[in-house]
């Protein structure tokens, strides 16, 4: 039995993507990285959209090397800045003509108690409102491009979240970084949701995954890389078991292109299979408080009126 097996295997579709203009978020590292480079072997417009710049531009320069596929792009990006999110989208909504692709990959995990720009709980801010605010600033070109598809990258973690409404920012309670980072994955999966219910009819789609436990940076937090004993007794079977970056982005690359998920919105996948997403993921009354508690918080409504080009 091999590793990619285990991994979940690669995705099965053969398409290519030749003309169509894709971004990623967190792109210059891990399973972003990943999934740009096979979209970008696969002829797509690659736009990698990171916040540390010099790493973006060096993945951006090997990506280009490696697929010789020239359309690959570094841009600025910040989710823990709304500002930030702002100036992005009013670039990429004068700048390209159609945007077919769009995969909200970037995360943090567990990290301390730490604010963004405007706030928010890092986690919940970067995971959750940075991408609900990205997405809605690029919806109306997203629809008018035809057949677009949204990807939100989840975690199985998301099974064990609580969106706690009277106090999504931590400010109430005492705080629990790895409570804070299931909200944010359960988040993303019911603003998926609650997205696809509203884009019905649009020709536009959103999806969401779970792809499973890599060894990326985003586990920097958790110190489990640094414990001896993770290292040597567990090593061995970790190395098995978790996911390279490139098995944890077939899910991503799947979702993206496969023809036979044309049409398909509204679902939750682990690796390349549909699957029953956790029962309070499908709390419709609850994604419909959590919209409008993220549009207040974003002041979503003054953000689109900048946004108009």
């Amino acid at each position: 039995m091999s590793r990619d097996y285990v991994g979940g295997g690669q995705c099965p579709s053969k398409a290519n993507i030749v003309g169509k203009t894709v971004i990623v978020t967190g792109a210059n590292t891990g399973i972003g990285k990943e999934t740009a480079m096979e979209l970008a072997k696969r002829g797509g417009r690659i736009i990698m959209a990171c916040r540390d710049m010099d790493k973006c531009e060096n993945a951006a320069r090997e990506i280009r090397g490696k697929t010789l596929n020239h359309n690959v792009f570094a841009k600025h990006l910040d989710l823990a800045s709304t500002k930030s999110i702002k100036e992005f989208a009013k670039d990429i909504l004068r700048e390209v003509e159609h945007i077919d692709i769009l995969i909200n990959n970037a995360a943090v995990m567990r990290c301390p108690l730490w604010k963004t720009e405007d706030g928010f709980e890092m986690q919940f801010g970067v995971n959750h409102l940075g991408h609900f605010l990205l997405t809605n600033l690029l919806l109306d070109k997203m629809k008018n491009s035809g057949q677009s598809r949204i990807i939100n990258v989840s975690s199985l973690a998301h099974i064990v979240g609580d969106i706690d409404l009277e106090d999504l920012n931590w400010e109430k309670k005492k705080y629990d970084t790895k409570a804070a980072y299931c909200q944010s994955k359960l988040a993303n999966i019911i603003f998926t949701n609650e997205l696809a219910k509203r884009l019905q009819g649009t020709g536009v789609t959103a999806n969401s995954l779970h792809p499973g436990v890599a060894d990326t940076e985003l586990g920097r937090h958790t110190g489990m890389h640094k414990s001896a004993f993770s290292s040597t007794v567990l090593g061995p079977l970790f190395w098995f078991l978790i996911k390279t970056p490139r098995q944890a982005a077939q899910s991503s690359i799947y979702l993206a292109i496969a023809e036979d998920l044309q049409g398909t919105s509204g679902k939750y996948f682990n690796a390349l299979k549909e699957k029953e997403p956790a029962p309070q993921a499908l709390n419709e009354e609850i994604a419909k408080k959590l919209w409008e508690e993220s549009a207040k918080l974003v002041h979503l409504d003054e953000a689109l009126q900048e946004c108009k080009v």
